[in-house]
This record gives structure tokens, sequence and C-alpha cells, in this order.
């Protein structure tokens, strides 16, 4: 499937798995999507369909794989073509101790020519292409060496686009929650890279908050697109105008009221497969009305209940809920 990343929905762990991006499909038909980091060894040693099975209506959906053994990213690349992704994403921007545990993650920046041999296997192995997340370096490394040396040498080996979080991994002395923070964001580095290598599809990435903030960011630096993940998933209803303002769609916008009519009837599917609990699902929604009146009440009322249910009454009821307060409160207001 050939299309463009003008927009994206970044990997996060723990948060986009396939009914957190079933929901995005909702809210935008033109997002890509990206699944959690699944390590190599996971999908070859675990539960792989449960790791990789997904809803149809997520394409196009990227599966991000994360690992340093050329051979096992290979099976495991080739695992997910066979179940119908759209691509391949190396992570190698993730900062956590677990993942350094494992050499691989952000700690790979240091080694391009192992990253590369990483490419070249998966590419042996799969028809899909192979994309790559990182930072714009790690701890010590040259700002502007590290990272030309690592993208000169991995897109020699084939990768066409790299998604870049504009921030360093600092890999020793810091969570990775204080390294979302900590050091600051260097949106021009990324803009300077794009520069120099005019030939490649780069993506930017890092602590943006809005769609009208990426656009801006990629029409400063000539990008190729634009990269959000926290922000929509603490406010996911900023997807719903994504269609018209990034891909100048028609299509109309979806009311909050009818995207959680859906949810709640993918719940129902859901359920009846006996694959898991309502709050696998809700968990992931309870932004949705966000910033509006009654949505503490609504939040409220699906944390305590989800996880007693059978179906997606719960989810009807307390969205009825909400709406019938925001309609008497626009009452009271007129």
């Amino acid at each position: 499937m050939v299309f463009e990343e003008n927009f994206s929905v970044a990997p996060m762990m723990e948060w986009t798995d396939r009914h957190c991006r079933y929901f995005h499909r909702l809210l935008s038909n033109s997002a890509v999507l990206y699944t959690e980091m699944i390590s190599a060894d996971a999908l070859i040693f675990g539960p792989r369909h449960n790791l990789l099975v997904f809803n149809n209506e997520e394409l196009p959906c990227v599966l991000q794989l994360g690992g340093n053994d050329p051979k096992k990213l290979a099976l495991a690349a080739q695992y997910g073509q066979d179940y119908g992704y759209s691509k391949i994403n190396l992570n190698i921007g993730c900062p956590s101790n677990r993942v350094q545990s494992g050499a691989f993650g952000a700690c790979l920046m240091k080694d391009p020519k192992l990253v590369a041999e990483c490419v070249k296997t998966i590419q042996n192995n799969c028809q899909i292409p192979i994309t790559i997340k990182c930072r714009i370096g790690v701890d010590d490394m040259h700002t502007v060496q590290g990272l030309d040396n690592f993208v000169d040498e991995v897109s020699e080996a084939g990768v066409k686009l790299f998604v870049i979080h504009a921030r360093k991994a600092l890999l020793n002395g810091l969570s990775p929650k204080q390294n979302r923070e900590i050091p600051p964001l260097n949106y021009n580095r990324v803009g300077l890279l794009k520069k120099r290598r005019p030939d490649l599809k780069i993506i930017i990435n890092g602590g943006i908050q809005s769609i009208k903030e990426g656009q801006d960011l990629v029409k400063k630096f000539a990008l190729d697109g634009f990269m959000i993940g926290r922000e929509v998933y603490k406010n996911p209803y900023i997807l719903s105008s994504l269609d018209r303002i990034v891909f100048n769609s028609e299509v109309k916008t979806k009311s909050r009221y009818k995207v959680a009519m859906e949810m709640a009837d993918y719940i129902d599917n859901f359920m009846k497969k006996n694959e898991g609990n309502v709050h696998s699902v809700t968990r992931h929604i309870l932004g949705l009305y966000n910033s509006l009146p009654g949505a503490k009440e609504w939040r409220r009322i699906l944390s305590e209940n989800a996880r007693f249910s059978k179906n997606g009454d719960i989810l009807r009821f307390a969205t009825d809920n909400i709406e019938d307060f925001i309609y008497s409160k626009s009452l009271i207001l007129a």
C-alpha cells in the first residue's frame, strides 16, 4: 500500500493498541496509525496472534518493532507483513531502561552499521517499506555529525522515511518520563536534516500540541509531515478536524456522540468474542469529551463501571447522560 505520512499518531507503549487505533480511525480516515512497539522476541516466542491481530479499519497501520538482531527482526517483520500491516517501523528512539537492557531502542543510534544491517536483512525478507523512528541524538553524540552519520548510513541501506523525535535521548540519569521534557526540543535540528537531505521523507515528532502547530513546523522547515502522540491520546477529538484541515477532505466531521455510539457497537462485537473486558476499550476514550461540561462525570461513570460491564451499554448510558447535561447547559445559557 502506497500512502503519504502527512500526519500520524505516534506509537505509545500500553496505549496505541488495536482498540485505541480503532477509536482514532473513527475520528480520522486519513491519519496513519502505529502499533505500540513490539519486540521481535515477543513475536517469535510469545503470543504472536494476540500481539499482531488488528481491525482492518485501522489501515493504513504501521507495525513498530524493537530489537537488534537482524534475523529476528526480519522474521518478526515477515509476520507483520503476513498479517497485513502497511509498513514496518524500527524503534531507534525509546530510552526506557527495559529497552536499554535489551540493547535496542535509542541506544542503537550509536551503531548505525548494525541498524543498516537490520534494515537490509528485513528488506531481503519483506516487500513492504521499512522506516525508522529515532531521536536527534543520544547522550554525548554530536548533535550535527551524529544524526547526519546515522541517517546517511541507514538511508544507504534503503530507508527513505525517518520520523525524528526532536529531542536527544539521555540514557543515564533520567527516567523516560523526565526524558520527555529534558533536554529541550530542537526542531531546528530536524529542519537542518531535511535541508541537507531533501531526497528523504522527514517527519517531525516531539512535543507538538495541536494540528496547527504541526502544520506550522512542516511549513517552516519544508518537512514531509508531523506526528503527535500524547496530546492526541489526552484530547483525541483534535483528530476530528484533521481530514478537513490537513487532507482537504470534504467528509463531514463526526460528532462526539456519533463516535461514542460507534465505539459502543464496537464493544458489543468485541465482547461477543470473549477476548477481554469493556475497560480495555473504554480506557482509551476517556478524553473524548475533555473541556466540555460534564466530562468529569462521564469519565467517572466509565472508570467505575466499565470493569463490571458485559457490553457497550455503559458507554451508551454515560454518553446519553453527558449529552443531556450539555443540552441543558446550552438552554440555560441561551
